[in-house]
């Protein structure tokens, strides 16, 4: 098991859309990946869960994951983080 800490960037939080593409991509991996934000852990692959987050600006996040892809996954979404999800 790896975890990663991110910080949200985008300025309108972790909207719909953004949280869409979180989904889409960590569904690619077999590792099983969660979301914890302030004490409460979230399943990363499903769309009303990290939806319904709440993770505005700044806000931080911590990314667990666990399987033979755990180190790929949380590469990619520090990536995404980080990047803000190329969101312009």
């Amino acid at each position: 098991m790896k975890e990663i800490q991110v910080k949200v960037s985008n300025r309108n939080g972790m909207h719909l859309r953004l949280a869409g593409e979180l989904v889409k991509n960590t569904s690619r991996f077999s590792s099983d990946i969660r979301i914890i934000r302030n004490g409460e852990e979230i399943n990363a692959k499903s769309i009303l869960s990290v939806a319904g987050l709440g993770a505005g600006y700044g806000q931080e996040l911590k990314i667990r994951a666990e399987g033979e892809d755990e180190e790929e996954a949380l590469k990619l979404l520090k990536k995404l983080f980080d990047t803000g999800f190329s969101e312009g």
